[in-house]
């Protein structure tokens, strides 16, 4: 045994959400010890790292010329290596009270779409940062076992995990994927809709910040019972001068009509792509959603009439990945039956 894997046994393992908007990270024994944007604010003259997650966040758009803050992963997979690197070790230091030497073993969730050479980038990623081991689980299986779905069963459950950069829907069965599909059109895409909407609109520019405000406010799927309006501000494009508009949840449901449609067409393309007695299965059991896209107001109601199917939330949506790599830390049969190979 290297000296390394000895030290491993005394430090504390990890599981992480790596994800486009967010990362979490769940230490064995404490729980999610941090939850913070995957970001990082770079100073462009000498490469050094300004800040990192919520700190790096309130610089969006704010930053002077030779700070830039960059989100290194983008729809769910690393788009900057040394940047996610440096992310990572930065993330499990903090989860460890900034103590060095340490040399966890890692459970990280990943999109089910994802490619070999996307695979070799986070495990190449988190052994730079630190990790004596690395296991990558599927985001869409880790989310069923965190919001409590009996996947070992010989039922069918189905879960539509809706993240910042992608939406995964998996049948799981017998603690094995019956089906699955992973689509880069989730949280992001619907934040990228209504900076549109507005620029076209009201010839307004806003920034992501207020794009996923005026989505948390006003967003939403399907009408809502009570009309709702949100102020925002903004630059005009032709006059050049800040301005503020309000905008309603009529506007911005019409904003998210694209985005929704495609998430509702990959539910149900997965129901039509599910063995028949699976099918059966999750009519009676229903589908269960998680992730913070699928806090979109009334989502829930427009899947459900579109499917037919009855709909659930997670209890915990925006922690399900995390919440159900962090019970793997404490179960390895149940992580080798479901660990993507090496």
């Amino acid at each position: 045994m290297s000296f390394r894997s000895i030290f491993s046994l005394f430090s504390n393992d990890l599981a992480i959400d790596l994800g486009t908007a967010n990362t979490c990270v769940f230490a064995r024994g404490k729980g999610i010890v941090l939850n913070e944007p995957s970001i990082v604010a770079i100073n462009m003259r000498d490469g050094a790292v300004e800040a990192v997650g919520s700190e790096a966040k309130q610089m969006l758009g704010r930053t002077p010329g030779n700070i830039e803050a960059i989100t290194p992963l983008r729809d769910g997979v690393i788009a900057d290596f040394k940047r996610t690197e440096m992310m990572l070790g930065y993330f499990i230091k903090k989860a460890h009270n900034r103590t060095m030497w340490i040399s966890p073993r890692m459970i990280i969730g990943v999109p089910s779409g994802i490619t070999e050479v996307e695979k070799r980038a986070v495990r190449d990623s988190a052994d730079k940062a630190g990790a004596s081991e690395v296991h990558l689980v599927e985001e869409a299986m880790a989310a069923a076992i965190g919001a409590g779905m009996p996947i070992t069963e010989p039922y069918g459950n189905m879960i539509v995990d809706i993240g910042g950069g992608t939406t995964d829907i998996a049948v799981i069965s017998l603690a094995g994927i019956a089906y699955k599909s992973s689509s880069r059109v989730a949280g992001n895409e619907m934040d990228h809709a209504i900076t549109e909407y507005i620029k076209k609109a009201y010839s307004l520019l806003i920034g992501e910040r207020t794009a996923e405000m005026i989505k948390m406010h006003v967003g939403s799927a399907y009408k809502l019972d009570e009309p709702m309006t949100y102020e925002i501000k903004g630059r005009h494009l032709i006059e050049g001068v800040p301005k503020t508009i309000t905008v309603t949840d009529g506007e911005i449901r019409e904003a998210l009509s694209d985005t929704v449609d495609q998430i509702v067409k990959a539910v149900l393309d997965a129901l039509a792509g599910t063995p028949p007695e699976l099918s059966a299965d999750i009519v009676d059991r229903g589908i269960v959603m998680t992730g913070g896209g699928s806090m979109l107001k009334n989502l829930d109601i427009r899947l459900r009439e579109e499917t037919g199917v009855p709909l659930a939330m997670a209890e915990e949506p925006l922690s399900s990945v995390v919440l159900g790599a962090g019970q793997m830390l404490n179960d390895f049969n149940l992580l080798r039956k479901i660990s993507i190979p090496e």
